[in-house]
């Protein structure tokens, strides 16, 4: 069967410039939601939805089959002051089409589909299911968390992040943390009760120069932020409270819960998870998808930056057309020509696994 690249790749950039048209801010993405069922019912697929995620399975589904789940996000942030275009008005200009989300990850998530629609055509060894997922840039759990339950049990997930189309097989995870450092009020004149803000000052440089010991080869070490401090009434008062917030970016070797612990054990202040939902991944190199991707010269690495894969409880990776400097910056771009070798790339990979779990 010849695949005619230039036409799957028209489509998807006629279904992006629909979507770049049609605001879909975090949980605000219904109108994007309809686009994505109406679109995928008109190509001859059941539609299943649940909120904003709106996903299908290939014609042949058998249960039993390994199952390959292609995934990407619908919503969008909100854009940046800076833009110099209408950011809902989609504008080609050479190879490049311009538009909130077309890059992050509108280009992952048109791309993907056509290939649902090619390799359900195609003998496989393997399930296909294709979502649309809601609420990503929030971490909503109203977006894939919702969806996920309702899914067929899934083996192994492709997440259409922009990655250069290189496999990223491990991921950071977040979680915040807000701490409250608890003195006593007195008078700054006399010198008097126990400054709240001293105590989160030396629990702050504690965070600063802590270095967790277990480095990882693709993601690096675990890392901790102080982002906001927030203490005092008035200058001649003593504050007796200081609130501050830790951004924490584990790596696979340590879980949000057991940081959380040795936080508790090693600081003065209060803390409080605000979740332990947003893990850290990481897909063995060793995986049948993985070792494809090295076949087809792809290098992997490990990524900063959080996604779906967080709430995934199945091996994972992302690889998308884009690049992911370009997310959530103003004049967001994808170029048409990252569509078209996302999809061919996207086909070669997958048309020819002989299958997916771990042998």
């Amino acid at each position: 069967m010849n695949i005619n690249y230039n036409d799957y790749t028209e489509r998807a950039i006629g279904l992006l410039k629909q979507l770049i048209a049609t605001p879909s801010i975090s949980r605000d993405e219904s109108l994007a939601a309809d686009i994505m069922q109406d679109y995928i019912d008109k190509m001859g697929f059941d539609t299943h939805r649940e909120a904003n995620n709106v996903w299908a399975l290939c014609h042949d589904f058998e249960e039993g089959k390994p199952t390959l789940l292609l995934n990407a996000h619908i919503d969008t942030v909100k854009p940046a002051a800076t833009w110099t275009r209408d950011p809902y008005r989609p504008g080609i200009a050479y190879d490049r089409l311009y538009g909130l989300g077309s890059n992050d990850c509108g280009g992952g998530l048109v791309s993907l589909l056509q290939v649902f629609d090619i390799l359900d055509r195609r003998d496989r060894k393997y399930n296909m299911v294709y979502l649309a997922s809601a609420e990503e840039e929030v971490s909503g759990k109203n977006g894939f968390e919702r969806a996920l339950p309702l899914l067929p049990n899934i083996d192994v997930a492709i997440v259409g992040e922009p990655t250069g189309m290189q496999p990223a097989i491990a991921e950071k995870g977040l979680m915040v943390v807000d701490c409250t450092a608890h003195g006593k009020s007195g008078h700054a004149a006399r010198n008097e009760g126990v400054n709240a803000l001293y105590i989160a000052m030396d629990d702050i440089a504690w965070i600063r120069n802590h270095q967790f010991r277990r480095t990882s080869d693709l993601l690096g070490p675990t890392k901790m932020t102080v982002t906001i401090v927030n203490a005092g009434t008035q200058h001649n008062v003593v504050p007796d409270k200081c609130d501050f917030t830790i951004d924490i970016r584990t790596n696979e070797f340590y879980r949000n819960e057991f940081v959380l612990s040795y936080l508790q054990k090693h600081l003065k202040s209060e803390c409080h998870a605000r979740s332990f939902r947003l893990s850290s991944s990481r897909i063995d190199p060793e995986h049948p998808i993985v070792r494809r991707c090295l076949a087809m010269g792809m290098t992997p690495f490990g990524s900063p930056t959080l996604s779906d894969q967080a709430l995934m409880p199945f091996p994972s990776l992302k690889l998308g057309p884009g690049e992911s400097s370009r997310s959530h910056s103003a004049d967001e771009y994808i170029c048409i020509s990252e569509i078209f070798n996302a999809i061919k790339t996207y086909v070669s990979l997958l048309d020819q696994l002989e299958f997916l779990r771990d042998s």
